[in-house]
């Protein structure tokens, strides 16, 4: 089956004048229905005298007088025909508007009848071809997201003035109490479907006085019973909701006939089956279409938040329950402990944070309730004391914010009903109790302390995942709220992340309050420069880390994952008390985390001029300067060569990181001070002189200038003869080892490598161990998501023990072995053999080896993990880093 053909077929179909029994029957050809099917139902005698078709288990099909096909397929979903005689599909259709939908999957759709073929691909499984739909865990969040989406939709499109910022607002206060009535008559705090029906009943289907059935609604909600006076009937029936959600004035759209039809499949979803822990982000779907097709990817998942909330406040809240169970008084205090807990969520988003952190202090709450009642001499159940005015949100998005007040309302709702479930008791829905301080602010513009201030015997915990974007994807209002923040601060912090600003805020916010904070983050934060731009700044405000996530794969419980390994770590001011360091499922207390998140002191490695161990100088590669005058790519050094032959002893290869990596062959123009005049005299090479001189006596650059007057030579230019060690300057983060190359003197290396020249070959293993990767993704800058190497921050800090001639003949006699091993593939690139889905069996075995060696050097075994490795580097780096201290204060107390 062709599916254009299909499309096609339906076109030519939709465009001819309409006929019921020749677009029925052309539609089922269309999707190639067997013709021994096609004239089984040609003989339904009833097809002649009412329009309608029926294939059994496929299609029911009904031909509506003109302007009716709405009105008929509302009434042939709830007929009975349809009951007895279940199909897959109904389709209705006047010749002017169509309306149908897939009852197995609960999909409707509607159009004009002239564009049906643009849903072709709707009916495939009526054919048998499903609809692959790869659905995250709770279906019902799918399809309320895509319902809601299409009446935002449509509501702007009937109301094209409200595109503008100036209603922004007024429709996202509209979108949120539109759920809140789906939510309040899907689950009993309203009537049942009280509001579906009166809005339905009392406005026409075309959407005449539907807004103003509904601001009616609105208003009532917020006006208590007794003041309402003399009102219609409908709407005393509507009870006093309060809680702020209806007390702002605000214009409701106006709908159209497109709308008010979608506002109807809107009120077919149960409401009441929706996650609330993902109600939030799917809210925030609707209003940002980009976020539809990845339902989640901004959404925090409970386990992922619990990463949070356990180490910051609740297990400690737990272990004290477990400690006091049979403790009256005991159980008592903590009751009043846990009414003292503030929770803040500075960029809330939807409220995912504060909604989990909620959830689990009231379950808290129900066990201690539960456990009072078995050891307390007297006891009288009370309800929740926990508050939602406790629960406090910066959120810089307007329809965010308004979401997150009212996904609280929502989980305060369901937790009543638990409660009701435990205790037969519960609060009246109704009114609602005031919501969470959540306010539209740019956090890195607001005071904290204003938001959520203070109080005596209050306990605040800092909690949220704010958002990540590295320096290069940053907004120009991004960059200002950065300099704001880092302003006294640090004045080199624009390679931050701006997740970072948040750790500051939060930094200066518990100086003042004694809050404890944790944070989601990119794991970029606690690696390589960025440490010791941030870090210095968080521990002079007394900070510490009480706990960490080491790096994990985000993941949550909607369709897709997002990408990006993270960490979570926890912040609070300098104390005794344990600290807990997380590693997957296991967790270990440690004597202190240092800012790389492994068990360590606080030291931070800095960039340094010279190696700490005893290891060779590694240079930059050579820089050229030239516009690309004196690099040839293969083609050009060709027709050099073919047009000068002579030419051919100043062209070298030439090779930086990507020509080694990806095996592509460039070379350059290499000419010495004693053959210059030879060279000036091949009219070519003369002609590329005089444009490299030309660039750069008008170049701004002072280096530029000063080697304008030897344009045959690279400006900067270590290359020596003999063999080189060339290290890529940035390496992808997928692979498990970085590749390191031997070169003979005939190949220059480009400024976009790193070169050792003269090295031994036991230096080339070490490079090319897991250990030294490991410290490359640790303090090494990050080039996107890539490794971006360093010869100052990564070679020269690299800690390496003392070792013996013997240590270092085994560790060279690896070093072939890896080269062998590459060499044993021909025509395949350093790309290709480290690739983790490619890399052969022979190089990782030559490479396991390596690591053997390696690490038995180092701790007499192999590490277990990337983790030990770490730590263990950190405490070799900061045992080395405090020798060479000393001996500098040494020196310089002789000299001085």
């Amino acid at each position: 089956m062709n599916l254009s053909s299909i499309e096609e077929a339906l076109k030519g179909l939709v465009s001819a004048p309409f006929n019921a029994r020749t677009f029925v029957f052309g539609l089922l050809e269309a999707y190639d229905v067997p013709r021994a099917t096609l004239a089984k139902l040609g003989k339904q005698e009833w097809l002649e005298n009412a329009s309608v078709l029926i294939w059994k288990g496929k299609l029911h099909f009904l031909e509506a007088p003109v302007g009716e096909a709405e009105r008929a397929y509302d009434a042939l979903e709830l007929s009975e025909q349809a009951e007895k005689r279940p199909c897959r599909f109904i389709l209705v259709t006047d010749g002017i508007d169509f309306f149908a939908k897939d009852l197995k999957q609960d999909r409707p759709i509607h159009g004009a009848y002239a564009q049906l073929n643009d849903s072709f691909e709707f009916f495939l499984p009526m054919v048998g071809i499903e609809r692959f739909e790869d659905e995250p865990e709770n279906i019902a969040d799918v399809k309320a997201t895509g319902r809601l989406s299409k009446l935002y939709d449509a509501i702007l499109d009937a109301n094209p003035t409200w595109l503008d910022e100036r209603h922004t607002h007024e429709l996202n206060v509209f979108m949120t109490r539109l759920l809140f009535c789906l939510f309040a008559e899907s689950t009993g705090i309203f009537q049942k479907k009280i509001f579906s029906t009166t809005v339905f009943t009392l406005s026409g289907d075309d959407g005449d006085g539907t807004s103003a059935v509904i601001d009616q609604i609105f208003r009532i909600l917020d006006i208590v019973e007794s003041d309402r006076g003399d009102i219609p009937e409908f709407l005393g029936r509507f009870p006093y909701v309060n809680g702020l959600l209806f007390r702002e004035v605000a214009e409701v759209p106006a709908f159209s006939k497109t709308a008010k039809r979608l506002l109807k499949e809107c009120v077919s979803q149960d409401w009441g089956t929706i996650n609330p822990d993902i109600f939030g982000s799917m809210i925030q779907a609707i209003v940002h279409p980009e976020l539809r097709g990845d339902l989640g990817m901004h959404y925090t998942s409970v386990p992922n938040i619990l990463k949070t909330l356990k180490p910051l406040f609740l297990s400690d809240l737990e272990q004290e329950f477990e400690s006091r169970m049979d403790d009256e008084e005991g159980l008592r205090q903590l009751l009043k402990r846990i009414y003292g807990i503030r929770v803040l969520d500075p960029a809330c988003g939807s409220g995912n944070f504060l909604i989990t952190a909620y959830r689990e202090l009231r379950e808290l709450e129900t066990k201690i309730f539960l456990q009072l009642q078995s050891v307390a001499k007297q006891w009288s159940l009370s309800m929740s004391g926990i508050r939602l005015d406790h629960f406090f949100g910066i959120e810089v998005t307007d329809f965010a914010a308004e979401t997150a007040k009212l996904s609280l309302w929502i989980a305060e709702y369901q937790m009543n009903r638990r409660f009701e479930e435990v205790f037969n008791k519960s609060p009246a829905p109704l009114p609602l109790s005031d919501s969470g301080h959540i306010l539209c602010r740019n956090a890195l513009h607001t005071d904290w302390s204003s938001v959520c201030p203070k109080v005596l015997a209050s306990e605040i915990y800092v909690v949220g995942n704010p958002p990540y974007l590295g320096s290069v994807f940053q907004t120009a209002e991004q960059k200002e709220d950065m300099r704001h923040v880092f302003s006294g601060h640090l004045k080199t912090y624009k390679d931050l992340d701006y997740v970072a600003a948040w750790f500051v805020k939060g930094a200066e916010y518990a100086q003042k309050t004694g809050a404890k904070l944790a944070l989601v983050s990119t794991n970029s934060i606690c690696q390589g420069e960025q440490v010791g731009m941030l870090w210095p700044i968080l521990f002079r405000m007394n900070q510490e880390i009480f706990f960490a996530h080491q790096s994990f794969k985000w993941q949550n419980s909607a369709s897709k994952n997002a990408a990006v390994m993270c960490v979570v770590v926890g912040l609070r001011s300098r104390q005794k008390g344990i600290k807990t360091l997380f590693q997957g499922t296991t967790a270990r207390t440690v004597s202190n985390i240092g800012p790389y998140l492994v068990e360590m002191d606080d030291t931070i490695v800095f960039k340094r001029t010279k190696a700490i161990s005893d290891l060779p100088q590694m240079d930059y590669g050579n820089k050229p300067t030239d516009g690309r005058n004196l690099i040839l790519d293969a083609r050009q050094r060709d027709e050099l060569l073919q047009q000068h032959p002579e030419a051919e002893k100043f062209v070298r290869k030439y090779m930086g990181s990507k020509e080694f990596i990806k095996g592509i062959e460039r070379w350059c123009i290499w000419v010495g001070d004693d053959v210059v005049e030879e060279a000036r005299n091949i009219p070519e090479l003369n002609h590329r002189f005089a444009r490299v001189a030309t660039l750069r006596r008008e170049s701004n650059g002072k280096q530029a200038n000063a080697n304008a007057a030897t344009p045959y030579r690279f400006v900067y230019r270590p290359h020596r003869q003999g063999e080189a060690i060339i290290v890529p300057g940035v390496a992808s983060e997928r692979r498990r080892y970085t590749p390191i190359g031997l070169l003979s003197g005939a190949t220059v290396i480009s400024n976009l490598a790193f070169a050792i020249y003269d090295a031994s070959d036991f230096v080339f293993a070490l490079l090319s161990s897991r250990l030294h990767t490991v410290w490359l993704a640790a303090v090494g800058g990050r080039m996107k998501s890539d490794y971006r190497y360093s010869n100052t921050l990564v070679y020269n800090t690299f800690p390496v023990p003392s070792l013996s001639s013997a240590q270092k003949d085994l560790l060279a006699e690896h070093s072939l072995s890896i080269i062998e091993a590459r060499e044993a593939h021909p025509g395949r690139s350093l790309a290709w053999m480290y690739d983790p889905a490619t890399m052969p069996e022979n190089l990782l075995e030559a490479h396991a080896a390596v690591d053997a060696a390696v690490e038995e050097i180092y701790i007499g075994r192999t590490f277990k993990d990337d983790a030990e490795r770490l730590e263990h580097l950190i405490k070799r780096y900061s045992s080395a880093f405090a020798r060479t201290k000393r001996a500098t204060a040494v020196r310089k107390s002789k000299n001085g």
